[in-house]
């Protein structure tokens, strides 16, 4: 099999890249940056510029599916400028591979897309599934809306397609993780607004298994991936100080003092997602992490 990734290189990209070449696939990668373009018998990169609408259609060559991945990051503070980069690195990056695939002959058959269970309205006590079609009043849920609209576009060329709403990624390195690590690792990390707001998290190995697990069973719709037991930003963050062996004695921050150093973007800690996994469970998926003690005694 060959499979097409764009975002290859990022976090969870490089991770999924590597699964696919263990078990035998060939990859082709989208890459924005030249230098990061190899020519490996199994790993292969291609040039793009979604914002000259530049793409190499021999990216698409032999391709069976596409993992789509690509989206700047959100952890940004979000001026116009940087909306405006969030949005359309997913829309407009959508909207060049379909022209691709639509203009040149090509054999995919399926499409495993990033997603974001930022889409739910926030909620402390909600359960959300993947039936659930409120969306959150926020900038995160326009983006998931639109996101997922430019991603169904690919129906029309008869491409089965299959969305993976993902949760807060635990990593080694980079991601949130990181981000939480290092005000804990200077003895001021605390819980973030009330600490009761539910994070829905998964380990990076379950997130890279859940892409490949859909690809290999043609998947198709919304799925959400998040493990099992998710944990208030309290539990979260008393966790990871445990793990580093460090104390958490100050009090929560306040959201007033959150909203002004991280502006709008704030919403994205403050907010509150308690996100079912069963669906993807009752296809047959077995998570490798679902207690968080676990997946940070591992990654820490």
């Amino acid at each position: 099999m060959r499979v097409l990734i764009t975002g290859a290189t990022g976090l969870i990209g490089s991770k999924i890249s590597q699964l696919c070449r263990d078990k035998g696939m060939q990859v082709h990668y989208l890459s924005t940056s030249k230098d990061k373009l190899e020519n490996k018998e199994d790993y292969k990169g291609f040039y793009w510029n979604p914002n000259n609408n530049e793409i190499d259609s021999e990216a698409i060559k032999g391709v069976d599916a596409i993992i789509n991945l690509v989206g700047a990051s959100i952890a940004e503070r979000w001026t116009a400028e940087q909306k405006k980069a969030i949005l359309k690195s997913r829309t407009e990056t959508a909207h060049l591979l379909y022209k691709c695939l639509q203009e040149n002959e090509h054999q995919v058959k399926n499409l495993v897309s990033a997603s974001a269970i930022g889409i739910y309205p926030s909620s402390l006590e909600k359960l959300y599934t993947e039936e659930d079609k409120g969306v959150d009043d926020s900038f995160v849920g326009e983006v998931v809306v639109k996101w997922e609209e430019a991603v169904d576009n690919f129906k029309d060329l008869g491409i089965e397609v299959a969305k993976i709403r993902i949760g807060l990624v635990l990593a080694e390195n980079g991601g949130v993780l990181q981000k939480l690590k290092e005000p804990v690792n200077f003895n001021v990390g605390s819980p973030l607004g009330s600490g009761k707001q539910w994070q829905s998290w998964i380990h990076i190995d379950d997130i890279s298994g859940i892409f490949l697990f859909a690809l290999e069973n043609h998947l198709t719709g919304i799925y959400n991936a998040v493990a099992s037991n998710p944990v208030t930003n309290k539990e979260l963050v008393n966790e990871v100080a445990s793990q580093m062996g460090k104390p958490v004695w100050l009090p929560n921050v306040p959201k007033v003092a959150l909203k002004l150093v991280l502006g709008e973007m704030s919403h994205i800690v403050l907010s509150s997602q308690l996100v079912s996994s069963d669906k993807i469970e009752e296809e047959g998926y077995t998570f490798e992490y679902v207690n968080l003690a676990k997946a940070l005694e591992d990654l820490i």
